[in-house]
């Protein structure tokens, strides 16, 4: 493969297409933003990597590489059921517009995988993808997955589109949007599994598949800034998600975990669930937000996840650093709108693969 990068950020898709197992080279990667950029350009000085607006780049300059494949990440915000949904008629959406009028025009181009939101697969954009493809003679698969199906503790459920040339086949029949892989796909799909699964993996109940247990990842952290602040936890330790080193699962973290408290991702307490329930319970006699309920809370030492646990949840190889000037703040932001790199390499594995499993 020779592979084209759109809409790059830090390198979530190389990574991912280094641990499919497929020959080949990552080309060419673009992106505007330019502090994904110098996150890039750190752990991949070597790649061609253009700042620049993916609608400012032609056909002929994409043929000029000779590439087959492509992958993307395109902006989530007008799919995101948290958005205001407004879907093509958003800005942010004229890029990937752009990108369906390059398709037909790529001479070389083979296969494509396209990851996206939960929500996705509602979209008009999603129509107006599907209708390209059939028009420059793509075959295609959808699916909705989490990394939690394939073992690793994290729910982060996305849609994925694979979908290659007609003259070459898939290795999977089922062409109708899938919640799930086949059980004969997800077995070939884990037999090269993720360096984290191992021993000590227990059922998430989510999923009901074995994941390994949040212990594997978790950094010796005594510094103060990743403490969740006592503001914070006097108003809002009831919404929390609360993890433990012996959970096998956590929500998904978005770009404004650390800044808002719900729905952006976990907490890890270093206590057992049995001291947590207790320090909750005699919390609560006192009331909520009350200094009485606060000071019982303080000794639980919450603390965030810090960007490294949080890389090694989303399977970012240990190698993968960040530039001394970025913040913590931008880290957990550019993690957030980044994708679980050992998911993507196994869909790039499947996407290349024209052999039936059985």
């Amino acid at each position: 493969m020779r592979v084209l990068e759109l809409y790059s950020g830090i390198g979530g898709m190389h990574y991912a297409f280094q641990e499919s197992g497929v020959n080949g080279d990552c080309v060419a990667a673009i992106d505007i933003n330019t502090v994904a950029n110098d996150v890039y350009k750190h752990n991949f000085p070597h790649v061609c990597l253009m700042n620049r607006n993916i609608q400012s780049i032609t056909a002929d300059e994409i043929n000029s590489l000779h590439i087959d494949t492509i992958l993307m990440s395109p902006p989530c915000q007008p799919y995101t059921r948290i958005g205001l949904q407004k879907d093509v008629s958003d800005n942010r959406s004229s890029s990937l517009l752009y990108v369906l009028e390059l398709i037909p025009k790529i001479k070389t181009l083979k296969y494509i995988l396209l990851e996206n939101v939960k929500g996705f697969e509602k979209s008009e954009m999603r129509n107006a993808v599907l209708k390209c493809l059939n028009n420059s003679e793509f075959y295609y698969r959808e699916l909705i997955l989490s990394p939690c199906q394939l073992g690793i503790p994290n729910s982060r459920h996305r849609y994925y589109l694979l979908a290659k040339k007609k003259n070459l086949k898939f290795c999977f029949d089922n062409a109708t949007l899938n919640f799930d892989l086949p059980e004969d796909i997800l077995k070939a799909l884990t037999r090269r599994k993720h360096k984290f699964l191992g021993e000590r993996c227990i059922q998430d109940m989510e999923s009901n598949k074995d994941c390994y247990v949040l212990d594997k990842i978790l950094e010796n952290v005594e510094d103060v800034q990743y403490l969740v602040p006592s503001k914070l936890l006097q108003k809002r330790a009831w919404v929390l998600d609360l993890r433990t080193s012996e959970s096998s699962g956590s929500c998904c973290f978005t770009k404004a975990y650390g800044h808002y408290a719900e729905g952006t991702g976990s907490v890890y307490c270093p206590y057992s669930e049995e001291v947590i329930k207790e320090a909750y319970l005699a919390a609560s006699k006192y009331g909520r937000e009350t200094l009485e309920a606060l000071e019982i809370l303080e000794k639980l030492k919450l603390r965030y996840f810090t960007p490294r646990e949080i890389c090694r949840l989303m399977c970012f190889p240990e190698d993968f650093t960040f530039p001394d000037h970025i913040t913590k703040k931008q880290k957990y932001r550019l993690l957030g709108n980044s994708i679980n790199t050992y998911v993507v390499s196994r869909l790039i594995f499947l996407l290349h693969t024209e052999k039936q499993f059985v």
